[in-house]
């Protein structure tokens, strides 16, 4: 199966997306107008021409409705996007035809680099899987992990082989990983914890509203598997 990575915007949740046959036409023109809803259809169409007959795409595979099925999702997050066999990176403000390989100040509300770049959840989902393609804003293909590293060394600060060949085997220490998230955004506080969860292969469940707990949380997680004394850096 083929997986997206993006930064959210108006999207298409699981509850809209298995009543769409049964809403009434104009409702449900409304909801395939929607940009959240061309980025399905767009990374469909990408991945059927890659040969692919399955995506998962995370606004619209987990029924948030459930709280079970969510905190099993993010437990698995990372392992879902290690087991894809390609995962589609859809940068939504990227309009020219290339990646971007100098910092530039239409990005200025993401330190010159495209937003994706500093949101909390992607950075897993940078790491985790082996093959990453990108895509801007019009599904025109710019560029794959590999040939782009030394550009995403620079913009992200993960080693270039990590980049490429994952964390397993590699000597890395807790302040080292935390590092690359340390500017990173997201839109609950609890997710900074949460999303950090399969970098370190730590398991916790989900308690949204514990606010600044989620990390002291995870923190007690890592130091149960790990004796790595950086940690208490952070």
């Amino acid at each position: 199966y083929a997986i997206l990575s993006h930064r959210w915007g108006v999207e298409v949740g699981y509850e809209e997306m298995i009543g769409l046959l049964n809403m009434e036409e104009r409702k449900r023109d409304k909801v395939r107008q929607r940009p959240g809803y061309q980025k399905i259809i767009e990374s469909c169409k990408q991945a059927k021409r890659d040969g692919y007959k399955w995506l998962w795409v995370d606004t619209c595979c987990i029924d948030k409705r459930s709280s079970a099925e969510l905190s099993e999702a993010i437990n698995s997050m990372y392992r879902w996007y290690q087991n894809a066999q390609v995962c589609y990176v859809y940068l939504n403000d990227v309009d020219q035809s290339t990646f971007p390989t100098k910092q530039d100040d239409k990005f200025a509300q993401s330190d010159g680099w495209p937003e994706w770049f500093v949101r909390g959840w992607t950075l897993q989902e940078l790491i985790a899987p082996d093959e990453v393609e990108f895509f801007n804003k019009d599904w025109v293909h710019v560029g794959n992990k590999w040939q782009l590293a030394p550009t995403l060394e620079k913009i992200t600060g993960i080693l270039r082989e990590v980049l490429t060949g994952g964390l397993a085997g590699k000597e890395l220490s807790v302040a080292q990983i935390m590092s690359w998230a340390a500017n990173r955004k997201t839109t609950r506080e609890e997710d900074r914890a949460y999303s950090l969860m399969g970098l370190f292969g730590v398991n916790m469940p989900m308690l949204y509203g514990e606010g600044k707990k989620a990390f002291q949380r995870l923190q007690v997680e890592i130091i149960r598997i790990s004796s790595d004394h950086s940690i208490f850096a952070w």
